[in-house]
């Protein structure tokens, strides 16, 4: 029995695969859970159009993604923290308050999108990494300076 999968489920396939399982598998946990849809032509079909579109949506998200790296380039953020006299700050640096210095710059990144190479907790200069895109990554350089 040929089946499209809906969704991924584990140890047969990911969404949108093409696959062949037993039939009392297929109609008695996968099409009645919603997870595969029986692969008929015209259900074909609908999946080649669905894959072309979801392509060209890929591909438009990507082309933003490079957009918005190019557009960050070298632009280095400053971060105010409270201090003390030792150089070391009161809690840590966090991706939200990167999030936030870039939002003021003009760009928009989700926070969930940054990651930091450790704790910062001191005053200095360092780089965070933004994942835009599963192929785009830029680094980002700030500094977290005193209050």
């Amino acid at each position: 029995m040929e089946l499209i999968l809906k969704e991924d489920v584990k140890n047969l396939g990911f969404k949108n695969d093409v696959v062949k399982v037993k039939p009392g598998y297929g109609r008695n946990y996968l099409i009645p859970q919603g997870f595969a849809v029986l692969a008929t032509p015209s259900s074909l079909k609908v999946l080649q159009e669905n894959i072309k579109q979801a392509a060209h949506k890929a591909e438009k998200r990507l082309t933003e993604a490079q957009n918005l790296a190019a557009s960050i380039g070298d632009t280095v953020l400053d971060i105010k923290a409270k201090a003390g006299d030792t150089g070391r700050i009161f809690g840590a640096v966090t991706t939200l308050q990167i999030s936030d210095a870039l939002k003021a710059a003009g760009f928009d990144v989700d926070r969930k999108r940054i990651s930091l190479p450790s704790d910062i907790k001191n005053l200095g200069e360092y780089e965070a990494t933004l994942t835009l895109h599963k192929e785009v990554s830029h680094k980002v350089k700030f500094t977290v300076s005193a209050e």
